[in-house]
């Protein structure tokens, strides 16, 4: 059971702690990552996405158009660095266009 704290604590630093203590980071750096290339690629982007997924520093794209992928697979190394650009941290290792 988790220890129980006397003193006040902001919302944000309680739920950090609770990540911590439970272990979820990697499940939120997930759903970060998903969030993150959600959000830089846009909609004409993301309506030709069909499966994001984060496995180990490396982010799995499935795109269903291969033109896209191949434009995509061009700037590879940029859309790494704005994607740990927006998630504050070095999280995406290696981008996997299939």
């Amino acid at each position: 059971m988790a220890k129980r704290h006397n003193s006040h604590l902001p919302l944000g630093d309680a739920l950090n702690e609770f990540i911590k203590e439970n272990k979820l980071q990697k499940g939120m750096d997930k759903v970060d990552a998903r969030d993150a290339w959600v959000k830089l690629m846009g909609n004409g982007v993301n309506n030709y996405t069909t499966a994001i997924e984060l496995r180990n520093e490396t982010l799995f794209i499935s795109l269903s158009s291969s033109v896209l992928r191949e434009e995509l697979s061009l700037g590879k190394t940029k859309i790494i660095a704005m994607l740990n650009e927006e998630l504050g941290k070095e999280l995406v290792k290696k981008l996997v266009l299939r």
